[in-house]
């Protein structure tokens, strides 16, 4: 069996990909603005639990190796966390990072 790799199509960076799959115009934008609007809030959402781990590393002064032991992960996770790379985490992972150092997370839906 062969598994087909053949490249069909490759969109622009910059494309709408809502008007590549056939949305209308207004649909398109539409759908992409709410697109972005949702990625900024999720970035936003990960990069403030993000400093709350940071800021319990730094307020401990535990160097990453120290901090990584106690989150259960490795020592370039935590880097990753000190450093805000929010693409590299799901909120449950942060979350669960948090409950480890004894922090409740609450969610408030408005």
């Amino acid at each position: 069996m062969t598994t087909d790799t053949t490249v069909r199509h490759v969109s622009r960076p910059d494309a709408n990909l809502f008007a590549e799959l056939g949305f209308s115009p207004e649909e398109a934008a539409r759908l992409q603005a709410a697109s972005r609007q949702q990625i900024h809030e999720t970035r936003v959402l990960k990069e403030q639990l993000m400093s709350e781990v940071a800021g319990w590393i730094a307020q401990h002064r535990l160097k990453q190796a120290e901090a990584a032991d106690i989150l259960m992960v490795s020592r370039p996770r935590v880097s990753d966390v000190v450093n805000l790379k929010s693409s590299k985490f799901t909120i449950d992972a942060l979350v669960e990072m948090l409950t480890r150092i004894g922090k409740t997370v609450r969610v408030a839906v408005s």
